[in-house]
């Protein structure tokens, strides 16, 4: 079979219902943020715009009931999303990879701009629950591509352009493996210390043991709360590594600090994802 060639379209923060909190938490971390936004399914969100992927903050009102997977989900790095421009073809291809997955489904949310408002269309094909124990995993096939990434939001203080990185614990990373070989091809992984990573385009998702993650990021690796996998961990790229560091001194960001070519921010900080920035 011809497996999807897979790109990263964007990852997902889940702030549940503190959104306010969440946008003063990443607008303080030097990313600026689009306008508050809110969904035909009941979710608000904002976003961190960079080259050709992006960060999402996720929130249900409160109260709400519309979206139970957010509200029922901790707080930290959520989902990761890959990009397609054919849903009906991802979803074919990963029914006959055995891979349990919903048929695509669409939704929308308004986007004011000065000439006037529209309806930013995406179409996304979500593994079913239980699939993945770590997070959601689906692709997002977007229609209105120019509502999205506009050059207005693409700039940061913090110097980001793009995500290099995501990083998975898993008490087993052979077993997200195999998922991920089923999705993509096992000739789209490779064995690394302490798990295997997969190649996104150009960026990486790594699972790695939770050791792994605790030698690599210390003290500001999120606390997995006795799940057996979890999603931990995002490291972005940036112009400047001097940039990002001055931010997170300016912002006051408790326990950043500057470890050899990168800035490393703790998960507490962060709504429960460990942070990186580097070159």
């Amino acid at each position: 079979m011809i497996h999807p060639i897979p790109t990263l379209d964007h990852v997902v923060i889940n702030v549940r219902d503190r959104i306010d909190e969440g946008a003063a938490t990443y607008r303080r971390l030097g990313f600026t943020l689009t306008e508050r936004g809110y969904h035909t399914l009941g979710s608000m969100n904002h976003l961190a715009m960079f080259g050709t992927d992006y960060l999402e903050l996720i929130a249900a009102p409160p109260g709400s009931t519309s979206r139970p997977e957010i509200m029922q989900a901790p707080e930290g790095l959520n989902s990761l999303v890959f990009g397609t421009e054919d849903s009906a073809a991802t979803y074919a291809a990963m029914q006959q990879a055995g891979v349990p997955v919903f048929p695509p489904g669409e939704f929308s949310r308004p986007v004011a701009l000065p000439e006037g408002t529209r309806d930013a269309v995406f179409r996304t094909v979500r593994l079913m629950p239980g699939t993945v124990t770590a997070g959601r995993l689906y692709f997002c096939h977007h229609f209105t591509r120019d509502l999205v990434w506009r050059d207005e939001w693409r700039h940061h203080g913090n110097g980001v352009t793009g995500i290099a990185r995501a990083v998975i614990a898993a008490r087993d990373p052979p077993d997200l493996g195999a998922l991920f070989g089923r999705m993509f091809g096992t000739d789209a992984m490779r064995p690394i210390s302490g798990g295997l990573t997969l190649t996104v385009g150009v960026s990486r998702f790594d699972v790695v043991t939770p050791d792994a993650l605790r030698a690599e990021f210390g003290d500001a690796a999120p606390d997995g709360g006795g799940r057996d996998s979890y999603m931990a961990a995002l490291e972005f790229r940036t112009r400047s590594v001097d940039a990002a560091w001055q931010v997170m001194r300016r912002g006051e960001v408790s326990g950043a600090r500057r470890d050899n070519d990168r800035v490393i921010v703790p998960a507490i900080e962060a709504f429960g994802a460990t942070l990186a920035f580097c070159l």
